[in-house]
């Protein structure tokens, strides 16, 4: 066939439609994909083995296994955890050796040898909690550094009488006295983390040929332990507010020597240093560092701080911020071997890839690149050589290697292979529009299954993200798919105070959630409609958390673009969240208060969907989980009451024992058919039983 006939079929293939072949993806379907988690590439570079999960409908379970594929692609991946253990804790030992447990089960398995699996019992990870140790040998061995907790003596409780103890033992509920009292998905009430009982100081021991000795009198609680490569100082942070419960704090850089001589090497209360890491050589420390958040209340800012990888001599020189001029939000940095570089994860638009810079000074590179998502990257010992997995709308996950500059991609695995020739997934376009204001804005159009350009109109669903900082972009999602297979576009935009567009796009919502963003959203649907076959009058808006709130925004104050709309988990009354949510700050900060603050109160009322909810004509579905405290389900009842009463159609799913993320098998399966239910009736006139 000669190059010009073939052009010719392929722009009559497209004409005819984008899922030529393939049938349309089915709910049932959801049972079928499999997920390729984090790989890890092995010290010599030789291997990666990751982990792949699969969802069991029968009891309800996500699994994983441990698979092993050679970076070389000389053979196929193949599975090395015993078949129906629930494998997961993938490491490599210094000699190369695969290691992986399914609780106090592991397993050592030699790559060379994949049916090689040895399994022996190995101790409960030691994580140093309540009253017990962390330890870490110093590179050079000879030494031990332990982290201890100093917990104070327990105190019995005592009673005046026996009568009063017996009613005490009576008592059925909780009683607390502390105010931060609950955390989404946690047990309530959560611990006291100013009782020292509950969260003890910790200090810094070390242990060796002459004996033990205690190098720390700090009374706080060290993060990020590590040892020097000379096993002669050690580095880590910690927060002096710890236990002041009306502060959100701050983290500091510690470094002790092993003779005890202990510096706090960044003394800037305004300002969190986490992650913090010694250079090769030991002369360096590596660190992020943001503006805090009670610095950000105290200044009454109308944006948030850079978030930056920064480095400081060990001896306490200045400081020298590495991505100054780079306006994202760096992630995992990490050192490379001869301390040259640092490389680095960070978001830019609907994208995710590694970058590096050099620590001498410069302009931040780029290693990975192009229209995708790189996750989960791991390198090998020398740094020669990259592990990922990559992420595309129009398929699964399936993981890559190359080398550490980028260069020599190769694919080493297909896991979605035979799917993917069943089924036809749907493509995106990527969307380039301008908003209200003129800021440009980015998005994603799924086509719908058996897309015809033949003069017929399809439905739109809009898909809001949460956050609100963060990103749609280059990943799978199985129900935005479910819905395309149904004969619906797919419309994801990144809105206002999305990350990967800069510090003012990051903050463009500052004490107006919903307007700008709102705004933005709008035009990427009048973009939609204005170049795509595109029914105006059968819109539907989605989303869940910070999406949910731009549902129940959008329905408000946009009342007849919308033919339905399911917010899920979404918040309608800032005022009354700020009391019974588990996160203040984002009010405290992004509002400018509390709601007994004048200036704050206006803010939360003026940007509550529910002091809007008399406008609403559009058929709303309201999905919460009925222990969320992240958004407590009280938002969703005040709506969906209002809705009741004004005469529009609403319906509530509840789902039981969930939290704000609202997870199991059976509840997406159950949340997704339940939803494309919603559409199809208002969207398509379809039957709800």
């Amino acid at each position: 066939m000669s190059r010009r006939v073939f052009s010719c079929l392929a722009l009559l293939l497209a004409a005819r439609g984008l899922d030529a072949q393939g049938r349309a993806l089915r709910i049932e379907d959801y049972y079928r994909l499999q997920t390729a988690g984090s790989p890890v590439i092995s010290p010599d570079a030789r291997w990666v083995a990751f982990p792949v999960t699969s969802r069991v409908e029968s009891n309800n379970t996500e699994p994983s296994e441990v698979w092993l594929v050679p970076t070389d692609g000389s053979r196929p991946a193949q599975r090395v955890s015993p078949q129906g253990v629930d494998a997961g804790a993938i490491q490599w030992t210094d000699a190369g050796m695969l290691r992986f447990g399914e609780g106090t089960r592991g397993w050592t398995v030699d790559p060379a040898n994949p049916a090689s699996a040895v399994e022996a019992a190995r101790s409960a990870p030691r994580r140093g909690g309540n009253g017990g140790e962390v330890t870490l040998v110093a590179p050079a061995g000879g030494l031990t550094a332990i982290l201890r907790a100093i917990t104070p003596a327990r105190r019995d409780r005592t009673f005046a009488s026996d009568f009063e103890r017996r009613h005490e033992e009576r008592f059925k509920g909780v009683q607390f006295d502390w105010l931060d009292f609950q955390r989404d998905g946690q047990p309530f009430p959560v611990p006291n983390r100013a009782d020292p009982s509950v969260a003890p100081p910790q200090e810094v021991f070390v242990t060796g040929p002459g004996g033990e000795r205690q190098l720390t009198r700090l009374g706080l609680r060290p993060a990020g332990l590590q040892w020097n490569r000379a096993g002669t100082a050690l580095l880590f942070t910690a927060d002096t507010a710890y236990r002041n419960e009306r502060k959100y704090g701050g983290p500091a850089v510690y470094v002790v020597t092993t003779d005890g001589n202990v510096r706090m090497l960044t003394n800037a209360p305004d300002y969190s240093h986490t992650g913090a890491s010694f250079s090769p050589d030991g002369r360096l420390v590596l660190y992020t560092r943001q503006l805090t958040t009670d610095a950000v209340i105290a200044r009454r800012l109308n944006h948030g701080g850079p978030t930056d990888l920064v480095v400081r001599p060990v001896d306490g020189g200045p400081e020298r911020v590495l991505t100054a001029n780079w306006d994202y939000l760096p992630t995992q940095p990490s050192w490379s071997p001869d301390g040259r570089h640092v490389y680095f994860m960070g978001g830019v638009g609907g994208t995710t890839h590694l970058f590096r810079v050099a620590v001498a000074g410069g302009e931040v590179e780029p290693v990975t690149t192009g229209e995708r998502r790189v996750n989960g990257l791991s390198f090998d010992k020398a740094y020669t050589m990259i592990a990922y997995t990559v992420g595309q709308i129009e398929a699964p996950s399936d993981v890559f290697v190359a080398r550490a500059d980028g260069t020599g991609e190769r694919r080493l695995t297909s896991l979605h292979a035979e799917f993917t020739r069943e089924v036809a997934l749907s493509k995106a376009a990527r969307l380039q529009f301008t908003s209200k204001d003129g800021t440009p804005v980015e998005g994603w159009l799924m086509y719908p299954h058996g897309y015809r350009p033949d003069g017929q109109r399809y439905p739109l669903v809009v898909s809001n993200h949460g956050g609100p900082h963060s990103a749609d972009g280059y990943a799978f999602d199985f129900k935005s798919q479910y819905f395309a297979a149904n004969g619906y576009f797919v419309l994801k935009v990144n809105f206002r105070s999305s990350t990967g567009y800069g510090e003012k796009f990051l903050w463009g919502t500052w004490g107006a959630w919903g307007d700008r963003d709102g705004e933005d959203v709008m035009a990427g649907v009048d973009y939609a409609i204005a170049n795509y076959p595109i029914d105006r009058s059968r819109v539907a808006t989605i989303g869940h958390s910070y999406g949910g709130f731009m549902t129940n925004w959008l329905i408000t104050q946009y009342p007849d673009r919308f033919a339905a709309a399911i917010p899920g988990a979404g918040i309608v009354n800032w005022v009354s969240d700020y009391g019974t949510a588990d996160i203040a700050r984002t009010k405290e900060t992004e509002f400018f208060g509390a709601p007994w603050e004048e200036m704050a109160r206006e803010v939360m009322m003026r940007q509550s969907p529910l002091t809007y909810a008399g406008r609403v004509r559009t058929p709303t579905l309201f999905v919460h989980g009925e222990v969320d405290q992240r958004v407590p389900y009280s938002e969703a009842e005040q709506m969906y009451v209002a809705l009741k009463k004004n005469g529009v159609p609403a319906k509530m799913i509840q789902y039981a024992d969930m939290p704000h993320s609202i997870s199991g098998s059976w509840n997406q399966v159950h949340r997704a058919m339940n939803e494309l239910r919603w559409l199809d009736q208002y969207m398509k006139g379809g039957n709800t039983q």
